[in-house]
């Protein structure tokens, strides 16, 4: 059974999750988090959490052990963007754009 867990709007582009996720995905749980445990980025601590957050719910909902789940999928989608204006010179405005992205963990027992 698949279970899985979302985090919405993290302020975190969906490109640098997404590379911090392709490192991660297909391993099981507990290799998953070592790896990222490794990772300086915040982007390893926002896809640590989404999966640890998707473990406890596979232990605590459907008594599966941690040990044999496995990261089956892990999505990054494209969040709200938040548009700001700089102001520049000769009365001028340059964007700021502020990302923030969806990542969706699912675990499964291996199977």
């Amino acid at each position: 059974m698949r279970i899985k867990a979302v985090a919405k709007y993290v302020g975190i582009s969906s490109m640098k999750l997404s590379l911090v996720a392709n490192e991660v995905r297909g391993k099981k749980v507990e290799e998953a988090l070592a790896v990222l445990d490794f990772y300086t980025t915040p982007a390893a601590r926002a896809v640590s959490k989404v999966i640890k957050s998707a473990a406890a719910n596979a232990e605590n909902n459907n008594h599966m052990p941690i040990a044999e789940l496995k990261v089956v999928g892990l999505l990054v989608d494209q969040g709200a963007t938040l548009k700001r204006f700089r102001a520049q010179a000769r009365g001028r405005a340059s964007p700021i754009l502020r990302h923030s992205s969806h990542v969706t963990a699912i675990v499964d027992t291996e199977d």
